[in-house]
């Protein structure tokens, strides 16, 4: 089944830090640590842009402005549509099916992290997702 979509790099109004969903599951005595860009399935009917806004006010319980599109990328189920964000109301607290679900074996967690610690290779985030952070401090929109 395919599963497409949209995501939102949002960072802080002075552009030092950038706002991840940091995960922690277990399984099987192992546990995996890492941190994802806000965002989320399309739905039926629903446009790229629509999603995004929805997914991070699910996720993040704030109403963002989408400030540029930064593009795109294949994956294994499906394609990943990625934004540049800015929060025009509220303040990021976790929400949706991150809240519900989370529990020990289950962790979800919204952090504000710095933008040298990603650069510095200090945070656990697909490659690809740190070269859409870079694209959004640059405002290399396409």
């Amino acid at each position: 089944m395919r599963r497409d979509t949209a995501r939102a790099i949002i960072l802080s109004d002075d552009e030092k830090y950038v706002y991840l969903l940091y995960r922690r599951k277990k399984r099987k005595n192992k546990v995996i640590t890492y941190y994802a860009i806000p965002g989320g399935m399309i739905e039926e009917n629903e446009t790229v842009e629509e999603a995004v806004i929805r997914e991070v006010k699910e996720e993040f319980s704030v109403e963002i402005k989408l400030l540029g599109y930064l593009g795109k990328n294949k994956t294994r189920n499906g394609i990943d549509y990625h934004y540049h964000a800015q929060i025009v109301k509220g303040k990021p607290t976790l929400g949706g099916e991150e809240k519900e679900q989370n529990s020990e074996d289950n962790y979800y967690e919204i952090r504000k992290v710095l933008l040298k610690d990603l650069q510095e290779s200090n945070i656990s985030i697909l490659p690809i997702n740190q070269s859409y952070i870079e694209k959004a401090i640059k405002k290399e929109y396409e």
